[in-house]
Formats: structure tokens, C-alpha cells, sequence
């Protein structure tokens, strides 16, 4: 059973109550920051003190976000979003999330820059114990605004597609695959030249992908796996030159196996 306040502590935690939590309306969490407790030790205050909790007044209730606005229009840098969730991008009805690994740094840079501009509201990276990174923006309004335009919390079991407006235009097309293959993608040495892969495990996305590099003068392969290559040596300069993508490390691999002697 919780000691008995003397009035004074009665008193004092009533006032500090009713100035944060009512007064300047602030959240459970918001108000524990300021006094430095728990989140709990608040909710159990209110409870004592005969204060009234009102949670649909905060304004993060729910997780609903004042600053987030939703894209108004098509463009390259939507697309190439839409290319980074199919490819590393995971979604739940609170949040938007990139995870990616732990020598990309600089490209988690890129995507925080890239999903702020997109949604007028700041999003964040978190680096996890073992280095990995998470890029995201929790929002309920820009997590339901995905959902209604083709993405999925499961990829793989929603064997979810490209969404359609992104074949309107070519430069949308170009958006989307340097999205992907920033996240999905990899840059390997062949004896005899440089080979690029695209990696899922959606089969609707490898084939739209297919379409998608068809349509942009490439020559794919057929689907392997969960896996599309570009090989001829001329197409995956060209590929880098065009597409230009941003991911740091594939820069840096291709930019050394070019160098390297061949065979």
C-alpha cells in the first residue's frame, strides 16, 4: 500500500499536476520527463488526486502527428521512396520504418533527408546495440496513407507490387529502381566484368521490376530466385551514370571493381 502524503507533498504534486498536465496540457510521458518519474508514478498521481486523465486532448494521442502532411503529387523523390519501403522499408499502423545496416551511415543521412521532405515533419535515425540503423517517422497518418496505396506490413506474404502510377513516367521509373536497388541491391566481381543484383522475395515486384528496367533500355535478366541481374558491362556503367544511386556503398564497389584488373 503507497505511503500517506503529508498535505504539503499533496499540495505540491496537485500543483504540479494541474499546471502540466492540465494547464499546459502535456502528455503522461511529457509530464514524467518534466518532473523526472516514471510514466506510471504520474498516471497513479491523477488517480489520487481525483484528476481526471484526458488523453484524446494531447496532441499526440493515438499517435496522431500535427506536422506530418501527406504528398501532394507524384514525383522522383515519392517514387524512389516507394522503392526504399519495397525494399527495406517496413510498416505498422503507428510507424514508418528503413532498416539498414551497419556501414550505412551516410545513406541513412540520405533517407531521413528524403522521407522529411516528403512528409513536412522530421524523422529520425535510431542506432541500434549491434550498429544497424532505423530511419523512421512515427505517424498513424502517414502509416494509413501508405497502407491505401499498395504497401504492406509483409511484403513477402502480401506478394504486394509496384504501385501503378510509378509506369506513368520514366522519370518516376528511374526513382523507383534507385530506391530499390539502394536497399535491395548489390554490385558483385566477375571474372570478366561487374554484375548487379536486385533481391526479393515478392515474385508481382521482381516482375514489375523486370518490366520497369525493359522499359529503361536495360537488358534483366530472367528471374532467378528471388533475384534480377544486370551483366552486360556497358548497360551497368550506364546504370550508375543514369540512375545514379545514392547508397554510398555501392558507389564505392563499383567505383573499385571497374578499377580492378579483369580476369
Amino acid at each position: 500500500m503507497p505511503r500517506r502524503w503529508t498535505r504539503e507533498e499533496e499540495e505540491k504534486y496537485r500543483n504540479e499536476l494541474v499546471d502540466l498536465y492540465i494547464g499546459k496540457n502535456k502528455s503522461l510521458r511529457q509530464v514524467a520527463g518534466v518532473l523526472g518519474i516514471k510514466e506510471q508514478t504520474v498516471f497513479q498521481r491523477l488517480v489520487r488526486l481525483g484528476i481526471n486523465t484526458a488523453p484524446y486532448r494531447k496532441e499526440h494521442y493515438l499517435n496522431k502527428r500535427t506536422d506530418v502532411m501527406i504528398p501532394g503529387a507524384c514525383s522522383e523523390d515519392l517514387a524512389e521512396f516507394f522503392g526504399v519501403m519495397l525494399g527495406d522499408g517496413h510498416i505498422s499502423h503507428f510507424q514508418v520504418l528503413v532498416h539498414l545496416g551497419t556501414k550505412e551511415a551516410e545513406y541513412a543521412e540520405h533517407v531521413r533527408a528524403l522521407i522529411s521532405k516528403l512528409f513536412h515533419a522530421p524523422a529520425r535515425i535510431a542506432v541500434r546495440r549491434t550498429g544497424y540503423r532505423d530511419v523512421y517517422l512515427g505517424s498513424t497518418l502517414a502509416a494509413a496513407w501508405l497502407f491505401q496505396n499498395g504497401l504492406a506490413s509483409n511484403k513477402v506474404k502480401a506478394q504486394v507490387g509496384m504501385p501503378r502510377w510509378i509506369f506513368s513516367d520514366w522519370r518516376y521509373l528511374r526513382g523507383f529502381v534507385r530506391g530499390f536497388f539502394d536497399t535491395d541491391g548489390s554490385v558483385y566481381k566477375l571474372r570478366f566484368g561487374i554484375q548487379i543484383a536486385f533481391t526479393n522475395y515478392s515474385s508481382p515486384l521482381l516482375k514489375d521490376l523486370q518490366k520497369v528496367l525493359s522499359i529503361l533500355k536495360y537488358t534483366p535478366s530472367r528471374i532467378s530466385g528471388p533475384r534480377i541481374y544486370i551483366t552486360k558491362r556497358d548497360e551497368v556503367s550506364r546504370f550508375f551514370r543514369e540512375i545514379n544511386p545514392k547508397n554510398p556503398k555501392h558507389r564505392k564497389r563499383f567505383k573499385e571493381f571497374s578499377h580492378a584488373p579483369v580476369g
